[in-house]
C-alpha cells in the first residue's frame, strides 16, 4: 500500500463519502460549465436553447445549492455504509452470487425505478403546498446552468437522495451497479441543465431514442410558465400522463436546426466567472 492508499485508507469513512460526493458532482458540472459556457469554441454555442444567460449571482448560487446537496447526500451515503454493514441492504460484492445477467438487469431497472421516482416526486413537488417550501429554489433557475442540475433546497435534496436508500431494501445491486448508477444520474442531470442542446438531431422523433429526453425538454420545464416535462431519462411518463408540453417537438427541431456553430450568430459569454 502506497503512502497516499494509506492515507486515504485512515481517514474517516463519512470523510471519504463527504469528498467523493462533492467530487461527482462538482467535477461534471465545473467541466460542463467550462466548455459550454467560457470556452468560446464551444461547438455547440450555436444550439443555446434560451437565448439568454444566467446572471453570474443566479450561477454562484447553483454553486452554493449544489454543494449543500452533495452534503446531504455525503449524510445519506453513510447511512447506506451503515445499513450495509449491519447486513440490512441488499447489496451484494460478489458478481457470481447473481452471475452477469441479473447484473446488467439490476442496473436497467435501477435507472428505470429512478425514472419513476423522479417524475412522481418532481410531480409531487410541484403541488402548491410543497412547490414553495421545497422545490421554489431549483425553479429560480430559469435559464439553468450545469450547476443547476444539483442546486436543491435541503429538503428536496434528502427526497432525491432518498432514492438510493430506498432501492437496497428492496432489490439486490451490487456495488458497481450503485456507482454506475450515480455515475449515469449524474451525467444525465447535468447535462439536462447544461442549456445547450447537445442531442444528435435524429433523437427526438426516432422509434427508439425518441423516449430519451433531450437538454429541450428539460429545460422547457424550468423556462415555462405551466408545468410540465417532469421526466428526468426517459419521456414515457410524460406522454401516458399527458404532461409533456405540446411544443415540446416543434421547438426541439427548431433548436437543433439551428445553423453549424462556425455559422451562427450566437455566442457564449467567454471568460464568465461564477
Amino acid at each position: 500500500m502506497s503512502a497516499l492508499e494509506h492515507s486515504i485508507a485512515s481517514l474517516p469513512a463519512w470523510l471519504v463519502i463527504l469528498a467523493i460526493q462533492v467530487l461527482v458532482i462538482a467535477v461534471p458540472a465545473s467541466l460542463a460549465y467550462a466548455g459550454l459556457y467560457m470556452w468560446r469554441g464551444n461547438p455547440a454555442r450555436a444550439r443555446k436553447v434560451q437565448p439568454e444567460f444566467a446572471a453570474p449571482h443566479h450561477v454562484r448560487r447553483e454553486v452554493r445549492f449544489a454543494l449543500l446537496a452533495a452534503l446531504i447526500f455525503a449524510v445519506n451515503g453513510v447511512l447506506m455504509l451503515v445499513f450495509i454493514y449491519q447486513g440490512w441492504a441488499l447489496v451484494y460484492d460478489r458478481i457470481a452470487d447473481y452471475g452477469w445477467v441479473y447484473w446488467a438487469f439490476s442496473l436497467a431497472a435501477t435507472i428505470v425505478l429512478h425514472d419513476a421516482y423522479f417524475y412522481w416526486t418532481h410531480r409531487l413537488l410541484h403541488h402548491r403546498r410543497l412547490f414553495t417550501t421545497l422545490h421554489h429554489l431549483h425553479h429560480e433557475s430559469h435559464s439553468p446552468s450545469p450547476w443547476a442540475a444539483y442546486a436543491f433546497s435541503p429538503g428536496e435534496s434528502v427526497v432525491q437522495a432518498a432514492f438510493l436508500t430506498l432501492l437496497i431494501f428492496v432489490l439486490p445491486v451490487h456495488l458497481t451497479v450503485v456507482y454506475l448508477f450515480m455515475a449515469h444520474m449524474i451525467i444525465r442531470n447535468v447535462v439536462g441543465h447544461s442549456g445547450f442542446e447537445l442531442f444528435p438531431r435524429f433523437v427526438p422523433g426516432h422509434r427508439l431514442f425518441g423516449h430519451l429526453t433531450t437538454v429541450t425538454h428539460h429545460d422547457m420545464h424550468h423556462s415555462a410558465r405551466q408545468p410540465g416535462n417532469y421526466g428526468l431519462y426517459f419521456t414515457w411518463w410524460d406522454r401516458l400522463m399527458g404532461t409533456e408540453h405540446s411544443d415540446y417537438m416543434e421547438t426541439v427541431t427548431r433548436v437543433m436546426a439551428t445553423p453549424p456553430a462556425e455559422d451562427a450568430k450566437a455566442d457564449t459569454p467567454g471568460g464568465t466567472t461564477v
